[in-house]
This record gives C-alpha cells, sequence and structure tokens, in this order.
C-alpha cells in the first residue's frame, strides 16, 4: 500500500513523509511539490524502521487472526475459576486454535514448552501452565497469540478467580485503563513516545509502576516485528505513526515496584517485591483518521 501525498491529503501536524521524523508543517510542507509527489512510505519505513506496513489484504488477514483470539479468550474466560489448573486453560487454548485451522505461535517458540502464557498474581508475563491450582481471589492473565493463514494477531486480558479482593481490583483497573489511554494516542501524527508517555502518566499517577524490560511490539507477517512500543516515555519521541502500521499495546503494571527477575525456566517474569502485575493487550492498526484494534474487545 503506497500512501503518498497525491492519494492521501497530508495535515500540517503529521509526521512527513520524507521520513525526517518531523512535522509535516516543518519539513516539506512548502518545499516543491515534485519529490514529495513520488514518496513511498511503505518503502521508506521498511528501509529506515524495517517496519513492514500493511494493505488492506494484510490487515483482512490479521482482522481474522484476531477475531479467533478474542473468541478464544472468550472460552478461557468461560472456564476460569477456582481449582482450574494453568495447564488446563493451556488445553482449551490448544484445542481451540487447532480445531480452528490455527496454530498456537507460543509453543516451540524459542523453546517455549505451551501454546499460551498464564500468568498468576505477582507473574508478570511468560508464565508457563503447570499443575498450578488457581485459588479464590487470585488474579490471572490469559496472553493468545494464533497464527491464521500466515497472520499473527496477539490479544491478552487479565481476569479475576472467583471473589476479588481490593488490590486485586486497583491493579486489575489500573492496567486496563493503562491499554485505554495508549491506544487513545494512536493515530497519524503521533509517535510511539506519545503511548509510552500516556501510559506512563496515568499508571504511575494512579501509585502503580510500569515494566520496562517487556514492550509492546510490531505483528502480523510475524510474532514480532519492528517497532517496539515501550509502555513509558516522553512525548513525541520515536517512530511516527503512520497508517498501515499493526503493533501490540500491552502495558505490563505493577501495583509495587517496577522491578522484576526471570525465574530458572528462562521464561517466567515475576516482580521482584512480590506484588500483583496485571496485563491487557490488543493488536491494533494506525487508520488515515486514528486507529482500529484487530483484537478488539471492550475495555
Amino acid at each position: 500500500m503506497l500512501h503518498e501525498t497525491k492519494k492521501r491529503k497530508i495535515g500540517r501536524n503529521d509526521p512527513c513523509p520524507c521520513g525526517s521524523g518531523l512535522k509535516y508543517k516543518k519539513c516539506c510542507m512548502n518545499k516543491p511539490r515534485s519529490n514529495m509527489d513520488r514518496v513511498d512510505v511503505k518503502r521508506m519505513y521498511a528501509e529506515k524502521y524495517r517496519i513492514r506496513l500493511k494493505d488492506a489484504q494484510d490487515v483482512e488477514g490479521i482482522r481474522r487472526a484476531g477475531r479467533l483470539v478474542v473468541d478464544t479468550l472468550d472460552l478461557a474466560e468461560r472456564h476460569i475459576k477456582p481449582g482450574i489448573k494453568t495447564d488446563d486453560i493451556n488445553k482449551l487454548v490448544h484445542d481451540f486454535t487447532v480445531k480452528h485451522g490455527a496454530t498456537p505461535a507460543p509453543l516451540n517458540y524459542r523453546g517455549y514448552p505451551k501454546s499460551v502464557c498464564v500468568s498468576v498474581n505477582e507473574v508478570i508475563c511468560h508464565g508457563i501452565p503447570s499443575d498450578r491450582v488457581l485459588k479464590d481471589g487470585d488474579i490471572v492473565n490469559v496472553d493468545v497469540t494464533s497464527i491464521l493463514n500466515g497472520y499473527y494477531a496477539d490479544a491478552s486480558k487479565t481476569f479475576f478467580v472467583g471473589k476479588a479482593g481490593a488490590d486485586a481490583k486497583k491493579i486489575v483497573v489500573v492496567a486496563r485503563g493503562s491499554l485505554k489511554v495508549g491506544l487513545r494516542q494512536v493515530r497519524p501524527g503521533n509517535t510511539i513516545g506519545d503511548i509510552g508517555w500516556a501510559i506512563q502518566q496515568y499508571a504511575e499517577g494512579e501509585g502503580c509502576s510500569v515494566v520496562r524490560e517487556f514492550v509492546g511490539h510490531g505483528v502480523g507477517f510475524d510474532f514480532h516485528e519492528p517497532p517496539q512500543v515501550p509502555h513509558y516515555g516522553r512525548k513525541g519521541e520515536g517512530v511516527p505513526l503512520v497508517p498501515g502500521m499493526v503493533f501490540t499495546i500491552e502495558p505490563m503494571i505493577n501495583l509495587g515496584r517496577k522491578d522484576l527477575y526471570v525465574l530458572d525456566d528462562n521464561w517466567t517474569a515475576v516482580t521482584e517485591d512480590g506484588s500483583l502485575s496485571a496485563q491487557f493487550e490488543q493488536t491494533v492498526l494506525v487508520t488515515d483518521t486514528g486507529y482500529e484494534s484487530l483484537t478488539p474487545y471492550e475495555l
């Protein structure tokens, strides 16, 4: 998909298609049009940032995979209750994914042994399903990535197990709100830094902390693609957003400090202070006017 100035009007505050990183009004807006009309944003983003913009066919493929991911999360939610093992959730996800003609992306990815990540309480991410039994009052994040007809989509939600306590309610509300405020920053003319800035301001304003070691990422053609999408940062910095970009926003928010360590399995990341951690994630497309979630669920 070519995003040329003669095919899509560029706003004064949009990123300049020349790739300078400046706003259009401060760069090429008043320069001769002959060169600007030949700008191929798709090629430029591939060369400068290694970001592969998606065309309409690609977006539809990711959208279909995304619908399956959301259906899988809904299935998991219906079965989550005290007494269920995290490995039971893995079996549900695996069987449902395969039944619908897709492949669970985490399985054997860099040696990961299961089809889904299931992270309980102090586990920030990459929890490996096991014989661990969920108890009343737990919170559990289920992170699903499916490959359908060659396209990847990625999303996660944090669920209450039984009756939630005050701390559990707070961290889940703040994690959900963090994704909301991040999504609001997704539109042409903004940058990757605007997303992280908004999330950090909100989460820290609620007395929580933002994990630094794990970030959102491009997705669609592969499990992890450029760009990286930190959930902290400075307004106006980073890659300018343009239509056709597809990436995840997946803030991991801790009730206590941001510090973490990884267990001996080399996957499971937990809060250093033992505090609760929660996460919500969606795969998003930058459109001409804003964004579309390709893994839509209510926040």
